[in-house]
């Protein structure tokens, strides 16, 4: 399995050991950034410098701590400084001024500016998402009173955050060379999982169904599952793509639109928001943010005073569930907040994760070997997102039952497509696939996890009692 996975993605493959305490345990780095440095100081034996690689760390991945002094050295002492961070742009309407904000420092955007031949240089690059990761170089554009001009920091260089060209076909070829069982497998490796530490196939998928929003577009999820299983870490901490709250509050301006500062919220700048400890989440106006939500969640638009948005980001509700409550037939929902706990609001959500089929995190599903790495793997699944040739597939194989609810009819398609994508993306056509294949892994779970919703709906409303998901089926299957 390692040589395979060495053989078809060659530099795309490094040594992960997260059972080892070493420099990356200190960092707390996320794993896009980990991996990242794994490839540029690793060699063939996954063996680094810990002195160089520690070095290139302390230069150009500072901490919130070292701000005054990198401010210092650019503002006082005039020096130009180089360092990996997430930048935000703003464009202002009425001036034309860019500016931009590190949100990880704390810099706002109207301490700064970004000159017209910078951005020029760098723009195709900033304007692709709400936060950009990348190599950035800061000046300082000293105040010159006479002229009007306030001191600022400036945007002096950007080079984006991604040592390596993305091939989409070169992804789908290899995967044909992998069993179905070698590519769950290599499926966990890239997300830093053991494969071996799990103990069947359905623990497995559990796992990678929390990757489906990665892969496709506006797919909307709750998960419960008990402490311990992961959650977190893989929604935050894997890829650079997602945005992860735990607990606090929540409002409509940060999630959609703020009216006083005229800027989109984070549904505009990420691939899937993730609300975790969703029964300890507050909100600054229930009924407010349940709208809002309702019209996103149905057609991805959402309307905020004048201004109505468009965005491809999906939601993810996550909590934790206590032992008795593990069952799909009784009432599983009680504690969910009053925003959530609500059929209309359910018929939004496309899927159910049984998050207690997923086994609580221990040393030995912590991955310890050769494996994909999580940085290019992650953005393999974001430039999957608009890949239309998957729901074509789907949409050609499965059979819709005469008077299907089409929210559900929709809801399974969407989770179809996602598991598709994930498990089969060399499939350009329905004759690349093998139908039994499609049914297992992709029909079978979509109608599976939309079920569950279903009757967790009839639970809170006895407008949906008893009204079960219909019997999908694939072409050429009974």
């Amino acid at each position: 399995m390692v040589d395979k996975l060495k053989q078809c993605f060659g530099e795309m493959v490094v040594y992960k050991n997260l059972n080892k305490t070493n420099i990356f345990t200190d960092l707390k780095l996320p794993s896009f950034m980990r991996d990242w440095l794994l490839k540029r100081f690793a060699n063939e034996k996954g063996e680094y410098d810990t002195t160089e690689l520690a070095e290139f760390v302390k230069t150009y991945l500072p901490r919130k701590d070292d701000w005054n002094a990198i401010k210092n050295r650019v503002v006082i002492e005039g020096e130009r400084v180089k360092f990996l961070a997430k930048i935000a742009i703003e464009i202002d309407v009425r001036t034309t001024e860019i500016s931009f904000s590190l949100p990880d420092f704390g810099l706002r955007n109207r301490e700064t500016v970004i000159e017209p031949y910078v951005w020029n240089s760098c723009k195709n690059t900033l304007i692709k998402g709400r936060e950009i990761w990348g190599m950035l170089e800061l000046g300082y554009r000293q105040p010159d009173d006479s002229m009007g001009i306030e001191g600022r920091i400036k945007l002096a260089g950007f080079k984006p955050f991604c040592p390596y060209t993305i091939d989409l076909d070169y992804y789908k070829d290899a995967r044909k060379e992998f069993a179905i069982n070698e590519w769950l497998d290599a499926l966990l490796g890239a997300v830093d999982y053991n494969a071996g530490g799990y103990k069947d196939e359905t623990a497995k998928l559990a796992m990678l169904s929390r990757l489906l929003p990665f892969a496709e577009k506006r797919l909307n999820l709750i998960e419960l599952a008990p402490r311990g299983t992961g959650k977190s870490y893989l929604f935050g901490r894997v890829s650079r793509f997602g945005w992860l709250s735990s607990g606090g509050e929540i409002s409509r301006a940060k999630m959609f639109y703020d009216m006083s500062r005229r800027t989109e919220g984070l549904v505009s700048g990420n691939d899937f928001i993730v609300l975790d400890e969703v029964q300890s989440i507050s909100f600054a106006d229930a009924d407010e943010i349940r709208s809002a939500f309702y019209g996103y969640m149905e057609n991805g638009v959402f309307t905020v005073g004048n201004h109505e948005g468009v965005a491809d980001a999906g939601i993810i509700l996550c909590g934790n569930i206590d032992q008795e409550q593990m069952n799909v037939n009784k009432p599983m929902f009680e504690k969910l907040s009053v925003v959530f706990k609500n059929a209309t609001f359910l018929d939004r959500i496309h899927g159910f994760i049984i998050g207690w089929n997923i086994p609580r995190m221990n040393d030995n599903l912590k991955i310890n070997g050769w494996a994909l790495n999580s940085e290019y793997f992650c953005s393999i699944l974001h430039e999957l997102r608009d890949d239309s040739t998957y729901r074509a597939i789907v949409d050609t194989l499965v059979v819709v039952p005469d008077k299907a609810d089409t929210r559900d009819t929709e809801a399974v398609k969407r989770v179809a497509t996602a598991w598709l994508k994930l498990l089969f993306p060399h499939a350009k056509t329905v004759n690349d696939l093998d139908i039994s294949d499609f049914e297992r892994y992709c029909l079978r779970p979509a109608v599976e996890m939309r079920g569950i919703i279903k009757k967790q709906q009839g639970f809170l409303d006895s407008e949906f009692k008893d009204k079960d998901i219909p019997s999908f089926h694939s072409q050429g299957e009974s």
